[in-house]
């Protein structure tokens, strides 16, 4: 599995899907996917890239799943997907969200939806207080301050390999 990390964010409902998502794009992270894990936790999440389905055979708990195209656009959505099922290829697909269950609910995602994703450091550095400094340091109190992402997650966002 790649030591990547991103924070994936639903643009048209406004609304996180998941703060810490790893992302699985060699063939063993995508085999492997979730296997060996007791749980997924709250804000956690695993993204398939490139994928067009999954199985859930060996996994010890339900999950939520997100199916996406290549331009982020949410395809499908199935929540609350038992252990020990195959699910169809979808060809239209590009990549998958697995997401702790709930998720898709709570984040009102729906098919036709916009995804985002970006580097966790980039969320780690709004979160942390330096965004809020920022924001104090700021002449007017109605000043508002954006963190840019770093050229990684914009590579990201455009299906690109970081660094080409």
């Amino acid at each position: 599995m790649s030591n990547r990390r991103v924070c994936v964010f639903n643009q048209t409902r406004q609304s996180f899907l998941s703060l810490d998502t790893s992302v699985g794009d060699t063939q063993f992270a995508r085999l492997r996917g979730l296997l060996g894990r007791r749980e997924l936790k709250s804000d956690h999440g695993l993204w398939l890239v490139p994928c067009q389905g999954i199985h859930t055979i060996g996994l010890l708990f339900p999950i939520d799943v997100v199916w996406l195209d290549a331009d982020h656009r949410v395809v499908h959505v199935t929540e609350y997907l038992q252990p020990f099922r195959i699910t169809s290829i979808r060809r239209n697909c590009h990549s998958v969200l697995e997401l702790p269950v709930r998720t898709i609910f709570e984040s009102e995602t729906q098919a036709g939806d916009q995804i985002t994703f970006f580097s966790a450091s980039d969320h780690e550095y709004a979160t942390n207080g330096a965004l809020e400094e920022e924001v104090q340091g700021a002449s007017e109190p109605d000043t508002a301050v954006a963190v840019a992402p770093d050229r990684a997650a914009m590579e990201l966002n455009e299906g690109l390999e970081p660094g080409s």
